[in-house]
């Protein structure tokens, strides 16, 4: 299965250090929801993979987080392509749940409901949790510098970011991948 995992903030939409706690927040970087669309027509099914502790640490609710959700996949339908399944957390850090990143649950999730293995999948993410969650989950770690990417390449320990290929955002990504640039 051609599968790619996506993480939100900071990947398809900019980030806030404050949330994005509202549809009207949400908004897309500059040729993420294109990207999508391409990697679907391309023959890729395409994943979110999400840390969403706002709901823990009320800051929105469920309803919200699911109007949150709508919009992006009503803007990737508005550009022909589909988001084949949302997976998130909606644990606060000291929650010690499975699913929170830089954990694999999220991903052993997606495996499980896609009935499918996660070697040669790549995960695109912009921080240091999803890369370990990435490598836990058995995917291989993309880092974009959009949303924390470049803070994360500038932390004082690059040993984790040792074999990750780094690219301006996820359309440099899919322009890559489609490109065959770099293979799964």
């Amino acid at each position: 299965m051609n599968l790619i995992i996506l993480d939100r903030d900071g990947t398809i939409n900019y980030d806030s250090d404050d949330f994005i706690k509202s549809p009207q927040e949400w908004i897309p970087i500059p040729g993420s929801i294109e990207a999508i669309a391409r990697l679907n027509r391309a023959g890729y099914k395409v994943v979110v993979a999400t840390n969403q502790s706002g709901v823990a640490r009320g800051h929105f609710d469920m309803d919200v987080l699911n109007r949150i959700h709508n919009k992006m996949i009503d803007a990737v339908r508005d550009h022909g392509g589909e988001i084949d399944g949302i997976f998130f957390c909606p644990h606060g850090p000291d929650d010690g749940c499975k699913c929170r990143k830089p954990k694999p649950g999220l991903y052993q999730e997606i495996a499980k409901r896609l009935n499918t293995n996660l070697a040669g999948v790549y995960a695109v993410g912009d921080s240091k949790r999803d890369i370990e969650a990435a490598r836990a989950g058995g995917a291989i770690p993309i880092l974009v510098r959009t949303g924390k990417g470049d803070r994360t390449l500038a932390k004082p320990e690059p040993e984790f970011l040792e074999g990750v290929p780094v690219f301006d955002d996820l359309a440099a990504f899919t322009d890559s991948l489609l490109s065959e640039k770099i293979k799964v």
